[in-house]
């Protein structure tokens, strides 16, 4: 029997802002050992909204299984792919690295062309933010391997989709709507 070849799926999710949704959402998939790449969510323009962004990894029939079964989730408003092509993704990781002083010069050299910001400096190490898509900040923390990296944290996949095509609002009775841009 062949293996069902795994991809990665961007799912953007408006959800209802109430205590314990992300919860919820994450406890889904956790019973039944769907598996989160990243997650992150963040209250919209509107506070009783939040956007949750989902990056979920599968074989084709478990990401649309995936799908259907967020869709049922009763705090879930609207759920739709960020596909690649028609969307914008950034994420933002903090990379502290041991840097002697005769190393300094080289990391900040290495953060400027990945056009990061130096935000921390102490007597042995350096802190790095940099933005981006996963496959420059994996480069960036690629090239820091002949340094000791002493901490890191990654944000995950925030996302939207390009242009005013798929704007997507929630009235007062919590139903969706495509929002029209005049």
């Amino acid at each position: 029997m062949a293996e069902k070849e795994l991809h990665n799926r961007v799912f953007q999710l408006l959800v209802d802002n109430t205590s314990g949704v992300l919860s919820r959402i994450s406890g889904l998939f956790s019973r039944r050992g769907y598996n989160i790449e990243s997650i992150t969510a963040g209250t919209t323009a509107d506070p009783k909204i939040t956007r949750i962004t989902i990056v979920a990894s599968g074989d084709e029939d478990v990401l649309e299984q995936i799908e259907k079964q967020v869709r049922k989730l009763i705090d879930v408003k609207d759920v739709h792919e960020l596909k690649p092509e028609s969307s914008v993704f950034r994420e933002l990781a903090m990379v502290k690295v041991k840097a002697r002083e005769e190393d300094r010069q080289n990391v900040i050299t290495l953060a400027n062309i990945f056009r990061g910001n130096i935000i921390d400096v102490a007597a042995k190490s350096m802190t790095i933010e940099i933005t981006g898509s996963q496959t420059k900040i994996d480069a960036f923390i690629s090239l820091l391997s002949g340094y000791e990296i002493l901490e890191l944290a990654r944000t995950g996949v925030a996302g939207l989709c390009r242009g005013t095509d798929n704007i997507m609002y929630v009235d007062e009775d919590g139903k969706t709507h495509h929002y029209e841009v005049s």
